[in-house]
């Protein structure tokens, strides 16, 4: 652990674990506000004169399940797909796994489930579909001709393209049989009421999990342009696939849609503005810069490093003391053959750490919101002035781990990573910068 800070007694001044906590604390306001049991309490549909049927996918898909369960006034019955590891318990509803970002057989089994559940509904049943970020890795359901293998494929492609997720959701609706509002169809003539979390820019529903309730516009040929213009290599009857009729999704006016509805319950936007309100209360100036800022992780991390810099050594743009926050979601384009431990929020804040660089006074927390940054068990990490030091001092190259895509061994080493666990929510990534 790294000494306190040396701070200048100002009272908005706080010592090293103290602006750790804060900064956490923060993080904690922003899952808050994105509770699925408020969000769903006021979205609820009115109850149908036939059956109630859920269904569901995402990270947060266990949580929303249990948090229907308390405050639906009637039956219910239905499956929804969460990620292997811990989940909420379920009475009704049943609670499948499988993985995440790659497919697995599980989410073959897990996609077939969900297609029996909709199976001989009428127009008098509702299908409430709860919808939350990681629905696409979880729900793979190969079309005629491909498998899960070319799934598993596309998918490591997108992962490693560094497109953003808008775009690697337009292919994926593309090389499948549950996506784009396909699971949809399936329902009909029931109708559908989709309550999604949405953890993309933009809060675009149709984009969150890769729509597999909300149909959008995209085409086969937008996901050609995709492939190529992010030069993305992928199986021959994939590609073969995406230049057939059969690859074709529904279309947001096709009639089966009409007595359908989507609700966006929570998103980033919310989540921040409930952050800043706690840091307000806490007596600092709060600065929202956006929640939906996309790009390399790297840049978007040096370009976050500048606006800090210049409000900590000029007092602007930002007047100080101030906390800055932003949200959305920053890609990684993986370079080389082999790709160290990571994901996108520690390497926006590695990068913004080798750039505030033996300036004190700045604080820095990135996390994803769902508690797993990439495939480890942080949430992201913390940074400050002190940090690229202090990986030094442990035997490590901060530039070599940035890279190498292996952030999470340089916070390891600092003892900087962020794990609070699974949060049971998805609203894309949350950033901020504390300036004293």
């Amino acid at each position: 652990m790294r000494p306190a800070m040396v701070t200048d007694g100002s009272e908005h001044i706080l010592a090293y674990e103290k602006q750790r906590a804060f900064l956490a604390g923060l993080f904690d306001a922003a899952v808050k506000a994105a509770d699925p049991l408020e969000a769903i309490r006021a979205h609820l549909p009115e109850r149908p004169k036939g059956r109630t049927v859920v269904i569901g996918a995402g990270k947060a898909a266990s949580q929303m399940a249990a948090a229907l369960e308390r405050v639906w006034d009637g039956p219910l019955e239905g499956t929804v797909v969460a990620r292997h590891g811990p989940i909420a318990e379920c009475r009704q509803i049943r609670v499948l796994q499988s993985a995440h970002p790659v497919p697995d057989e599980a989410g073959l089994a897990a996609s077939s489930a969900l297609f029996d559940q909709l199976s001989g509904l009428t127009a008098d049943d509702l299908v409430i579909a709860l919808i939350s970020g990681g629905g696409s890795a979880l729900l793979p359901a190969p079309p005629e001709g491909l498998d899960l293998a070319d799934e598993i494929a596309v998918a490591k492609a997108l992962l490693a393209s560094g497109a953003p997720i808008s775009a690697m959701n337009v292919v994926r609706k593309h090389v499948s049989r549950i996506k784009g509002g396909r699971l949809a169809l399936v329902a009909a003539p029931a109708r559908v009421v989709s309550l999604v979390v949405s953890d993309v820019p933009g809060d675009v529903a149709a984009f969150v999990a890769s729509g597999p309730t909300v149909p959008d516009a995209s085409t086969a040929e937008e996901a050609l342009a995709i492939i190529k213009g992010y030069r993305m290599s992928l199986p021959d009857r994939v590609m073969a696939h995406l230049k057939s009729a059969a690859s074709a999704a529904p279309k947001p006016d096709d009639p089966a849609f009409a007595r359908n509805e989507v609700h966006v319950i929570a998103s980033a936007r919310v989540s921040l503005e409930a952050a800043a309100a706690k840091a307000e209360a806490a007596g600092f100036s709060t600065v929202i810069l956006s929640d939906s800022i996309e790009g390399e992780a790297r840049d978007i991390g040096r370009m976050h490093a500048a606006i800090a810099r210049e409000t900590r050594l000029r007092n602007r743009p930002f007047a100080r003391p101030v906390v800055i926050l932003s949200g959305g979601e920053t890609t990684v384009t993986i370079t080389g053959d082999k790709a160290g431990k990571g994901g996108r929020n520690s390497e926006f804040l590695l990068s913004l750490a080798l750039d505030i660089d033996g300036i004190d006074g700045i604080h820095a927390l990135a996390a994803d919101t769902d508690g797993i940054d990439g495939s480890e068990d942080n949430a992201g990490a913390f940074a400050d002035g002190q940090t690229v030091s202090a990986i030094r001092a442990a035997g490590g190259d901060p530039k070599l781990f940035l890279a190498g895509h292996d952030a999470w061994s340089a916070f390891s080493l600092s003892g900087d990573l962020f794990v609070p666990g699974p949060t049971g929510t998805n609203v894309n990534d949350f950033r901020a910068i504390l300036i004293e």
